[in-house]
């Protein structure tokens, strides 16, 4: 893809063109929301260079960081990197149809991906239709990833190794909210071209749902079989966002020309997320649970039950006056927890149990100057045991962060 990014744009905003989309509320009402009360559902239009604009616009993100770590006291010393740099597209075609999307250049241009090009219809606030290369709702970092928005230079643990993020899918569905009382329900149903052969068959040596994405899912279903995935929130005024979501696809190649070549195999996550904002600070959570079909001769190897976790916490400390910023440019105190599980169970052979254990602690101080850029200075250690148990290994290491949007 590093040699054909324009084709695949141009290729992907063709497709979108086809497939229909969901938009929910009128353009007057599509403007940047406080925290409190956006939706995790809106979160790919909780952009600030859509706050005012006419027919079209242009906007995105970058983020750079530098890292300097020690694994038992060995490392390779200070380096930097330019981590990511998105570019938006997003335009009202009428007060019912809108389009957003996203290309990613990752570590330069190492990796230049179509993230996100899709075409929302609005029926009404509690039906939406939406379709093209869409970004499935599995708990709520899928869907809200934007750096400029976390005050952690690293994504979660579950967010990456668990659940896939960030996962892009060709795909259509509906999508939707609700009101009873004060209460916002949104609801989120798609179906799309799902995840493929690599989660086990991969240069990981182990069970690794992330190595199931493939360039190829953009164009074709590698068995026929879309995968299915959505997501129950309710938002309560003054209080925050909890949410239920899963994602299930038969994962194989089972089928060639007519002829069964394998069992059906299939990956299942179910997720819970919520989040809240309050004056004193901000809490995020997100639990993640897999279950993998993995042939029986790889039990003992393969993992088919993986779980992970996390749990950030943000605190304002200080809101400085500076010449030139608005009142909100905060010193903002963080600390991260998160723990990672790849293979649940025991050996069959010992009865011992496997291992392949990661858990992390991660503090952070950040200074957004405005709302829409984040400086974080963060540590990082995390101790890890291998499958067999072994004495755990320990990283340490200090990054720097700057992520702003455009």
């Amino acid at each position: 893809m590093k040699q054909g990014g324009v084709r695949y744009l141009s290729a992907g905003l063709i497709t979108v063109a086809f497939l229909g989309g969901p938009v929910e509320g009128a353009a007057q009402a599509d403007t940047i929301l406080a925290a409190d009360t956006i939706l995790a559902q809106e979160g790919i239009y909780n952009r600030p260079f859509i706050t005012s604009v006419g027919r079209t616009a242009i906007g995105g993100y970058v983020e750079g960081n530098t890292n300097w770590f020690k694994e038992d006291g060995l490392g390779e010393g200070f380096s930097m990197e330019l981590r990511r740099f998105n570019i938006f597209l997003f335009s009202t075609i009428s007060p019912r149809i809108r389009l957003i999307a996203e290309l990613e250049f990752e570590h330069g241009t190492e990796e230049i991906a179509l993230e996100t090009a899709l075409i929302d219809f609005r029926v009404s606030p509690s039906l939406g239709l939406r379709g093209g290369i869409i970004l499935p709702p599995i708990g709520f970092f899928n869907q809200n990833h934007d750096s400029p928005n976390w005050n952690f230079v690293e994504r979660p643990l579950v967010s990456t190794e668990i659940i896939p993020s960030t996962l892009s899918e060709v795909g259509f569905g509906v999508f939707g909210k609700f009101f009873p009382g004060k209460v916002t329900v949104s609801y989120d149903l798609y179906l799309t071209n799902g995840l493929r052969d690599g989660i086990v068959v991969n240069d990981q040596g182990r069970t690794h749902i992330p190595s199931g994405k493939s360039e190829e899912q953009f164009g074709e279903d590698n068995n026929g079989s879309p995968a299915l995935s959505g997501r129950l929130a309710a938002r309560v005024p003054g209080l925050g966002e909890v949410g239920g979501s899963f994602y299930t696809a038969k994962y194989n190649t089972f089928v060639i020309e007519g002829d069964k070549v394998d069992d059906v195999r299939r990956v299942s996550i179910l997720a819970f997320d919520a989040q809240t904002s309050q004056p004193w600070g901000e809490v995020r959570v997100e639990v993640a649970l897999a279950d993998i079909d993995v042939p029986a001769s790889l039990s003992e190897l393969f993992g088919d039950r993986q779980w992970g976790g996390h749990i950030d916490v943000t605190v304002p400390v200080w809101r400085p006056r500076m010449a030139g910023y608005p009142r909100h440019s905060t010193l903002e105190l963080g600390l991260r927890l998160e723990r990672l599980d790849m293979n649940v169970g025991t050996f069959s052979t010992t009865g011992s149990n496997i291992f392949d254990e990661t858990t992390a602690f991660v503090p952070s101080i950040s200074f957004r100057p405005t709302s829409d850029t984040v400086f974080s200075f963060n540590y990082r250690r995390e101790w890890h045991r291998d499958m067999q148990g072994n004495p755990t290994v320990i990283t340490a290491g200090y990054q720097f962060g700057l992520a702003t949007y455009f």
